[in-house]
């Protein structure tokens, strides 16, 4: 019986010991390593298989999740929503200002036609209903960097209703990953709505110890609430959508997408329950700026009111800010007396009046979207869906595969294609990602990688060479593969004549090894590859070399039974 107690209690031990391996702390502080690099460059990351559990994990020990995005993105427009004055975001503070943007008495409202252009683009990238009547409302509250005491916005009636996003979910474990996987099961999330507001000013602590000051730069800059239902069952997959609704904004180029300058930013509501309960007491996540404080500031998040139930605890309806030196959220204000806005028309805006044409006409207009495109890659390219939707989730990235791919004749087209994507999504992005630089501002251009691949197909050059060549047509400022090739005497080796002879001295070389291989131990033959690669300097060709090692050998076991 002291046996078994004592077993016991060691499991007892144990099973503490995973919950509490699993405490919002060490989860925001295991979590914040993980997402180190949020989306890296040559499309993985290193918490894949972490991502792929949570895609997956509808609960967190026992209790469901239930997430609903507020997204803010800044319309992209050279002016302000109702004052013409230029948004441009490098001017002093307080300088792109004018009367009505100040809130003086007597100034009016003058509708900008180009965002209401650019909503609907959204709205119809977002597979929304454009409403033909959508009215503006006054939400009043005060805030020093809201002159007017109230925001213009849209609440009873917006411009956009409904619509969705379908985000990938990737199983762990399973036999096909996810680089492989042409089926990966998908899940729909709901939008609720799109409407058209003012932004507010900013407020600035930082100048001095005792005075705060206002720039109202961004006072009247349009911007699109995006609004989802509470769909998401998990971190990863609130931050799968908002990372899609940031490309598809980006695609339309409604919103420039970025995310440092506050110009796409989001709040998220989480709650936690017990399945078929009702949902628990939601909490807000204010003003996200990255993905990676939002998944970890969700998972910390998460964490703490699950931590809280078990302990006896009230979730208090609140709003919360995430704190990145500690990744953790604190409280900004309490919400459990909900604010009362008083929302009413605003009486200097008449109602907005759309036309059919007008929607037809935008619709006309849009480019080719993410997930048609990446469709569209797959059918074309031959490629899988991981790496078509890796080249697709940007809208330049796509282009410049699709120059790339288009611009030589390859031997093995198909195969071109792969490779192609390979060089861009493995190579390419990681010096783009030590370097910080987009894919506009690099300097080799899509039909140099095209080119490379070429001198791989012709076998001008192996596999392993190309990618010394890669690197100095990087680093070179974009020179041509061909030249480098030439420059550097890197041209593949080739001929029989001049690999045969060095093959038959390294047999001759090693004969100990030799018959290693002729006993059936057949890791020898790597070695003696690398004998041979050796020799050459790594430029003769490998499947020539293998070749004629593989005859050469035979011709020795032969000779030695004879």
């Amino acid at each position: 019986m002291r046996i078994n107690s004592q077993k016991n209690i060691e499991m007892k031990q144990v099973a503490e010991g995973m919950r509490k391996f699993a405490s919002m702390r060490h989860v925001a502080q295991k979590h914040s390593v993980l997402m180190a690099h949020e989306h890296s460059s040559n499309g993985s990351t290193n918490s894949q298989s972490f991502d792929d559990w949570i895609h997956m994990s509808d609960l967190v020990r026992g209790w469901e999740v239930v997430i609903g995005l507020e997204i803010h993105a800044q319309v992209a427009s050279k002016t302000k929503l109702f004052s013409g004055i230029p948004t441009s975001g490098d001017a002093k503070p307080n300088s792109r200002v004018n009367f009505f943007d100040a809130g003086m008495p007597g100034m009016l409202p003058v509708i900008n036609s180009f965002c209401i252009d650019q909503a609907i683009k959204t709205g119809l990238a977002l597979h929304g209903q454009i409403n033909l009547v959508s009215i503006f409302d006054r939400k009043n509250y005060f805030y020093p960097d809201l002159p007017t005491g109230y925001q213009i916005s849209q609440f009873f009636y917006p411009i956009v209703s409904g619509g969705y996003v379908d985000v990938s979910l990737c199983a762990p474990n399973d036999a096909a990953t996810p680089q492989e996987n042409n089926d990966v099961p998908k899940k729909r999330i709901k939008i609720t709505r799109i409407h058209l507001e003012q932004d507010a000013g900013k407020n600035i602590h930082d100048l001095s110890p005792e005075k705060s000051f206002i720039d109202l730069n961004r006072a009247g800059v349009a911007l699109m609430e995006i609004v989802t239902e509470p769909d998401m069952r998990s971190a990863a997959q609130a931050v799968s959508v908002a990372k899609k609704i940031h490309s598809l904004v980006q695609y339309v180029e409604t919103c420039d997408g970025n995310m440092e300058q506050g110009n796409f930013r989001i709040d998220a509501n989480v709650s936690v329950h017990k399945p078929n309960t009702e949902f628990g007491t939601r909490v807000e996540i204010k003003n996200l700026n990255s993905f990676k404080f939002m998944q970890t500031a969700l998972l910390y998040e998460i964490e703490r009111q699950i931590e809280a139930i078990e302990s006896g605890s009230r979730i208090v309806q609140e709003t919360r800010l995430f704190d990145a030196s500690k990744n953790t959220t604190a409280t900004m204000r309490d919400k459990e007396n909900a604010d009362d806005y008083r929302y009413f028309k605003d009486p200097d805006l008449p109602p907005l009046v759309l036309t059919d044409e007008r929607i037809q006409r935008i619709a006309k207009s849009m480019p080719e979207l993410p997930d048609a495109k990446q469709q569209r890659f797959m059918e074309d390219f031959g490629l899988n869906e991981y790496d078509s939707g890796i080249l697709t989730s940007d809208r330049k990235i796509g282009d410049f595969y699709e120059a790339a791919v288009g611009s030589c004749s390859f031997p093995d087209y198909k195969k071109a294609c792969k490779q192609i994507a390979n060089w861009i999504i493995v190579d390419l992005f990681r010096l783009m990602k030590e370097s910080g630089l987009k894919i506009d501002k690099i300097a080799i251009k899509a039909e140099h990688v095209a080119q490379l691949v070429l001198l791989i197909q012709e076998g001008t050059i192996s596999g392993k060479i190309a990618k010394t060549v890669f690197e100095r047509m990087w680093s070179d400022g974009g020179v041509k593969p061909a030249e480098v090739v030439e420059a550097l005497g890197l041209q593949q080796i080739s001929s029989v004549d001049e690999i045969l002879p060095e093959i038959r001295k390294i047999l001759d070389a090693n004969a100990a090894a030799v018959e290693e291989y002729n006993a059936g131990k057949e890791s020898v033959f790597a070695f003696l590859v690398g004998q041979i690669m050796k020799r050459f300097k790594g430029k003769a060709a490998p499947d020539l070399v293998n070749r004629l090692l593989r005859e050469a050998l035979g011709e020795v076991k032969k000779n030695n039974k004879l």
